[in-house]
């Protein structure tokens, strides 16, 4: 059987997308797994990529795999390389608005327009919820005069911020980081406010009904090219130190960051 790999998640430069493809063409190379790296262009919801039978390797946030019924297989969490990260499988989200607007800083930012990715998001939408709990009050229920949104990935909310259809959004701290090594990305014009607590990052998995004697050599070549000599041109490129097994008992903190809101009746980042 032939198995399909993605990284639309990461892939949010035509870089970035060129690296993720030699990463993946040489894991199947060093697996012996039939793999090919196919495109899932973000005209299609994510979802249709994580529910396909045949993937063998895509990145998955770790909100949706927690709700998913049966849940894909973990294969391996990528060690973004910037030092913010700490040499952790971890990640942040940074709370962005345009570079030469108005705001200095997250408070200066209420009253006005959100954005958000998609609610099953961890870092466009559980994240930053989280985050504003400690600002509300009985006083001050809501932050925001407008909560806008789907706007989908990343490079939606920077989009949106430089068309002004928003004045603060969240982007994934790895995606904001990999758009910035192209010298000409848009999202130079945008800075950071404020950044959340860490959070375990999105991971690579499989299909639920992938064996193992598929997913073992997947796992192990993975790990292999976090080493690689051959492939830190494209690790480089990736601001990735290397691939480090799922700790999943590690993502039961956005369950915990999900319960808080709830607990205050807190629905969306608003």
């Amino acid at each position: 059987m032939s198995w399909v790999a993605n990284a639309r998640m990461y892939s949010v430069t035509a870089d970035a997308t060129a690296a993720w493809t030699e990463i993946f063409e040489w894991v199947a190379q060093q697996s012996g797994v039939n793999l090919a790296t196919i495109a899932h262009p973000t005209s299609l919801p994510m979802a249709e990529l994580w529910t396909r039978a045949d993937l063998g390797a895509g990145f998955m946030c770790g909100r949706p795999w927690l709700r998913a019924q049966p849940r894909p297989v973990p294969l391996v969490a990528p060690v973004p390389l910037p030092a913010r990260y700490g040499g952790t499988a971890r990640y942040m989200t940074d709370l962005v608005v345009l570079g030469r607007g108005p705001f200095e800083t997250l408070e200066a930012t209420f009253g006005h327009r959100i954005g958000y990715t998609i609610e099953e998001s961890q870092s466009g939408f559980n994240a930053p919820r989280h985050h504003l709990l400690s600002h509300r009050s009985a006083e001050r229920p809501a932050l925001y005069a407008e909560s806008i949104g789907p706007l989908h990935t990343p490079r939606g909310v920077v989009n949106a911020l430089l068309s002004g259809a928003i004045d603060i959004g969240p982007l994934d701290s790895y995606a904001f980081d990999l758009m910035r090594l192209d010298p000409a990305d848009p999202a130079h014009r945008l800075r950071s406010v404020a950044t959340t607590a860490p959070a375990p990052i999105p991971f690579i998995v499989a299909a639920p009904t992938c064996p193992e004697t598929v997913t073992v050599p997947l796992r192990e070549a993975f790990l292999a090219a976090g080493q690689s000599p051959a492939l830190a041109a494209a690790r480089h490129r990736l601001l990735l130190q290397e691939f480090r097994p799922v700790d999943i008992s590690a993502y039961d903190l956005l369950s915990h960051w999900d319960r808080e809101a709830s607990a205050q009746g807190y629905a969306q980042p608003a």
